[in-house]
């Protein structure tokens, strides 16, 4: 196999999550519909073209990238006091309303 394949292999195996090594020690019925089901896999990936099996590496990827959890981003605030001076001509109430009608609401 050629490096692009086993590159892809490698993705699809993480995606898995091991199910492959846990495949061959177990020998129940499942385990052959699975192995089956990877072999099919496989085989299809095989017969593919390069600029195919590019294509399918970056979905799995970005498969992966979804499972990953998302860190949240701390709030900024570095904002806070920048309409200080306008303090004496609206009120609180104004700008809200004013923030309202700028997003549609």
């Amino acid at each position: 196999m050629t490096n692009a394949v086993n590159a892809i292999l490698v993705t699809v195996f993480n995606i898995l999550g091991n199910q492959t090594s846990l495949m061959l020690e177990a020998e129940s019925e499942t385990t052959e519909k699975t192995m089956s089901i990877d072999k099919s896999l496989l085989e299809k990936l095989e017969k593919l073209p390069a600029e195919k099996r590019r294509e399918v590496e970056e979905f799995v990827e970005a498969l992966l990238n979804k499972q990953k959890p998302k860190t949240k981003a701390k709030l900024r605030q570095d904002w806070a006091g920048a309409l200080r001076d306008c303090r004496d001509q609206y009120t609180s109430l104004e700008l809200q309303k004013k923030a309202l009608e700028w997003r549609g609401d």
